[in-house]
């Protein structure tokens, strides 16, 4: 219905342009229609006037009936208003609302699903944390996002593949630090004294993985040099265990990936090296101090970068372009979306820039970067773990809390703005916590659903759905209708979190519209049918909006 009422507005604008009675570049203005505050002001509201005001250098007010008069009647419009500031405030018809509750239920698991993105293949990479222990809190909140993302991308018709990066590249510093650490644990096991690395990792977990190797192999790697390629064996003799781990994580938290990439198959397989010659072959390269550069600046980075250091050994931008070579070239994904943590938004633009130079479009490269999350128990921060030495880990949190509340409550946000995470409300069973609040309401609805069949309500009819008249039933009403412009919406923005608002808000409105409206009354039968109509699609708005986000929509509680 918004969609109707922009291409009334759209044909208003038009006609008004043609009168005369507003400038021809009234056309590209911007406007939104949303809920008003208040039921009585309508079903939807545009700001379309205040947003004319600046071009049209007149009052809102006056714009507001310029486009009145030029506004095409429509039979699913009942009236239209002005309302100050100088919004106009649409009454729809109730057959508009039956239409959609009725379209909800013949759809089913099906409704709010489009197929907009006509099969475009999109691959989604997000998590990818290096692989030198458990996932932490810090990098944790890509997981639930990337993989919702991917959902809606799917539920508007693209073709998705979700992919986690193992950065296991022999240049990884991440993955030598930490070999350095367990190299330095186990010559300790071994009695000698030996310092960790600076920055090395503290955890128990990386004492444990030194005994390991111990037990596994004795002694055999006591005189392993301790410089970056001694580092890098000692890592590799855990990688495999450390993938397993980080795979497991994902899947506590419902999150399974369709494809693992080892970075290191970039360099075994030359891809590396071929990439390199090609950003050469285009001209892309210099040299200049003994070391291959790239012309990085040339294509929207604000310096130029290092692909080749002067040992030979290529950078990390080397190995990304070969990475995103691979992507686009080799497995011919049309779009692909780079999910990351704040610690990468400096490489954003380096990135872009050199895939650029190997003729791979900025508008097919999408970078996501999502803000930190804090971990409070009501209201304090919750301290670090001794066993993962510098960090708080995802599966603790999963296992105290569970898996719902950590998804849903990490999707609370926009990932551009910072999380608090409380656990203490993620646990309780009250209305306080949301995740609780949206499957409490899933099921109450279930359960009437249930009664209303056990007491012999028949099914609705589109007519009997037209006496739901009240404005707690109108509300509700609107609410399952919006639901898949929501779903497309949140799609185009990249915004998730939407679908947490909306699951909360439609609890909430659902909640009211029970305690104003008898749903199951036996001394008004068609009624009570349609209300009945109208909670089973509520209810299948919860239950799908619940499954995008990965969260369970129980039947009972």
């Amino acid at each position: 219905m918004r969609q109707r009422l922009k291409t009334l507005l759209d044909e208003a604008i038009a006609a008004a342009i043609a009168a005369a009675e507003l400038p021809p570049e009234s056309a590209d203005t911007d406007f939104s229609i949303d809920s008003p505050p208040r039921p009585e002001l309508g079903d939807f509201s545009a700001n379309a006037a205040m947003a004319l005001a600046k071009v049209a250098r007149r009052a809102p007010q006056q714009i507001a009936q310029v486009l009145l008069a030029h506004l095409p009647i429509d039979p699913l419009v009942e009236s239209v208003e002005i309302a100050p500031p100088a919004f106009i405030n649409f009454h729809v018809s109730q057959a508009w609302f039956a239409e959609a509750v009725a379209g909800c239920l013949k759809r089913g698991e099906a409704y709010g699903r489009d197929d907009w993105g006509a099969g475009k293949r999109v691959q989604v990479e997000f998590v990818s944390a290096n692989p030198v222990g458990p996932i932490h809190i810090g990098n944790a909140r890509g997981g639930p996002y990337g993989d919702v993302l991917a959902s809606l991308l799917e539920a508007t018709g693209h073709s998705v593949a979700r992919e986690y990066y193992i950065n296991d590249g022999p240049g990884n510093t991440q993955a030598q630090t930490f070999g350095a650490s367990l190299q330095a644990r186990y010559l300790q096991a071994l009695g000698e004294e030996v310092e960790l690395p600076e920055k090395g990792y503290q955890g128990e977990y990386v004492t444990d993985l030194a005994a390991g190797i111990l037990a596994d192999h004795g002694d055999k790697y006591r005189d392993v040099p301790r410089d970056g390629e001694g580092a890098y064996l000692f890592f590799t003799l855990v990688r495999d265990s450390m993938i397993d781990v980080l795979r497991e994580d994902c899947e506590a938290l419902g999150i399974r990936f369709d494809e693992w990439f080892c970075e290191s198959n970039l360099y075994d397989t030359g891809a590396v090296t071929a990439a390199v010659a090609r950003l050469a072959e285009l001209g892309a390269t210099y040299e200049r101090d003994g070391a291959v550069w790239l012309r990085s600046s040339e294509f929207g980075d604000d310096e130029d970068r290092v692909v080749v250091r002067q040992t030979g050994a290529p950078t990390y931008i080397a190995g990304d372009v070969a990475y995103g070579m691979n992507k686009v070239i080799d497995r011919g994904f049309e779009h692909i979306i780079y999910v990351w943590g704040p610690d990468h938004a400096g490489y954003v633009a380096r990135l872009k820039a050199a895939l650029r130079a190997v003729g791979i479009a900025p508008e097919d490269v999408e970078i996501i970067i999502y803000q930190i999350v804090r971990v409070l128990r009501e209201g304090e921060p919750v301290k670090m773990s001794k066993r993962a030495g510098n960090a708080i880990w995802l599966r603790e949190i999963v296992e105290e809390v569970g898996r719902d509340a950590v998804r849903f409550f990490f999707l609370m946000r926009s990932v551009d703005a910072h999380l608090d995470f409380d656990l203490a409300i993620a646990s309780c069973q009250t209305e306080e916590n949301p995740v609780y609040y949206s499957q409490y309401a899933h099921a109450r609805i279930r359960s009437i659903c249930r009664e209303g069949e056990a007491r012999g309500f028949a099914g609705s009819s589109l007519e009997n759905l037209q006496l739901l008249t009240h404005p707690a039933e109108r509300e509700l009403m609107r609410c399952i209708s919006n639901y898949p412009e929501m779903i497309s919406d949140a799609t185009r923005r990249r915004a998730p979190h939407r679908l947490t608002h909306y699951s909360t808000e439609m609890a909430r409105i659902f909640h009211q519209f029970y305690g104003l409206c008898r749903v199951l009354d036996p001394e008004a039968p068609e009624l009570s049918s349609a209300r009945l109509a109208l909670c089973e699609a509520a209810a299948q708005v919860l239950g799908n909006l619940l499954g995008l986000l990965g969260v369970s929509a129980p039947e009972r509680m």
